[in-house]
């Protein structure tokens, strides 16, 4: 089954929904330049009134590795997603202070690319189009993909199962990354996560015995 990632949630307004939708997992945003933007005790507060089953993922550009640890030894956030220039040498620093899992992203250009997120020493890539564009790369690149990832970049209700079905002829993800794609004039939009949700739903269902 192919997850889902609802990422830059910053309104507690959108709760109920997230709940009953039941995402792999939730983003937050804790880079100040990204207008979706949460600082840590509004997002702890939003963390609290997840369904304990929704794993949150804090989303970082080049933090100090202290900053990243903290943030997840006191319960901030789950997973770690780095979405800087952060290189193995950092994840190894980064590891030395947690154990916790941490996602490393790439905004994918080229093959070249790929073969950078290959060869991450982070236990999970992320595979993005460049950080909340909005846009899709040339999803024919997977073919190059040799381990586990996550697929990002201008996901939305309207593409996702074809976004899936075309990465499943290469190597399927192990989960679906959206933010603008749910949202409403930079809102996040109940109606747009449940059709998000739906096709990905209807995706894991139609190809249960392929992937």
């Amino acid at each position: 089954m192919i997850g889902t990632k609802l990422c830059g949630v910053t309104n507690p307004a959108i709760i109920p929904c997230i709940n009953a939708c039941m995402p792999t997992y939730v983003g937050f945003m804790f880079y100040q330049q990204s207008k979706r933007f949460i600082p840590m005790d509004a997002a702890r507060a939003l963390k609290a009134q997840l369904n304990p089953h929704i794993t949150c993922v804090g989303v970082f550009v080049n933090a100090e590795p202290n900053t990243v640890a903290q943030a997840l030894e006191r319960g901030v956030c789950d997973v770690a997603q780095l979405h800087g220039t952060e290189d193995n040498a950092y994840i190894r620093a980064l590891t030395r202070l947690t154990h916790k899992p941490i996602i490393q992203a790439f905004c994918v250009k080229d093959k070249n690319t790929i073969l950078r997120a290959n060869n991450s020493i982070a236990p999970m890539v992320l595979l993005d189009a460049g950080g909340g564009s909005g846009t899709c790369f040339d999803w024919r690149l997977l073919c190059s993909v040799n381990r586990p990832y996550i697929l990002a970049g201008g996901l939305a209700p309207h593409n996702v199962y074809q976004a899936l079905c075309t990465a499943s002829r290469y190597h399927a993800p192990v989960a679906v990354d959206v933010s603008s794609g749910i949202e409403t004039n930079g809102v996040k939009d109940a109606n747009k996560i449940t059709a998000f949700m739906h096709e990905v739903a209807r995706f894991n269902h139609e190809h249960a015995n392929t992937h």
